[in-house]
């Protein structure tokens, strides 16, 4: 009798020993894809879903821990939830890249218009401040106090536009092109109080 039971405790030891075994190789497989998976995309994920990322990457650790562990069962089981979410990050991480490619175009595209008119209105009131400079006879409504405050201002949004340029060449074209929207606002309003 005892016999029989050390023979099917053995028996037990050895048909669990071997059933880990089996289970051993399809959970370093399904690491392995769901890790080949996300490096297809990852780079994209960093810039466009950091966070979606994190956590999936913590996923993916976990699985790592569950192999380091020869806990194989638990790592097939838990493989096809995290196949489905680096499935629905690489989703959400082409969506959020096209939507910022649009953004991109569409700065781009306002970009060039501003391109053109803000130089134009710039030259404009260069002309009129200088005109101005020279001539003793202020636009209505404005002293020599006024001038002066209206010139700085003037040199302000040179600044400004020089900035916005610059941003632009650095490929921050978002930033670039707030700014340069706000030159042309300044420059319309100048253009009124110096009736250019």
């Amino acid at each position: 009798m005892r016999l029989t039971r050390m023979l099917l405790a053995t028996t037990a030891a050895v048909l669990l020993f071997a059933g880990c075994a089996n289970q051993k190789e399809p959970a370093e497989k399904a690491v392995a894809r769901v890790e080949a998976s996300l490096s297809e995309f990852k780079v994209d994920a960093e810039k466009y879903a950091a966070d979606e990322l994190k956590d999936v990457e913590a996923s993916i650790a976990r699985l790592k821990s569950g192999l380091a562990k020869q806990d194989y069962k638990t790592v097939v089981m838990q493989a096809p939830t995290v196949t489905s979410a680096v499935a629905a990050l690489k989703e959400t991480t082409a969506k959020k890249k096209a939507d910022a490619e649009e953004m991109l175009a569409a700065a781009q595209q306002e970009w060039t218009e501003l391109s053109t008119r803000v130089p134009e209105m710039v030259a404009k009131l260069q002309a009129k401040v200088d005109s101005l400079g020279k001539s003793r006879k202020l636009p209505n409504g404005m002293d020599k106090a006024g001038f002066e405050s209206a010139k700085q201002e003037f040199e302000s949004l040179k600044t400004s536009w020089a900035e916005a340029g610059a941003e632009f060449g650095s490929g921050m074209v978002a930033d670039a092109v707030r700014r340069a929207r706000a030159a042309k606002s300044k420059g319309e309003e100048l253009m009124q109080k110096f009736g250019a």
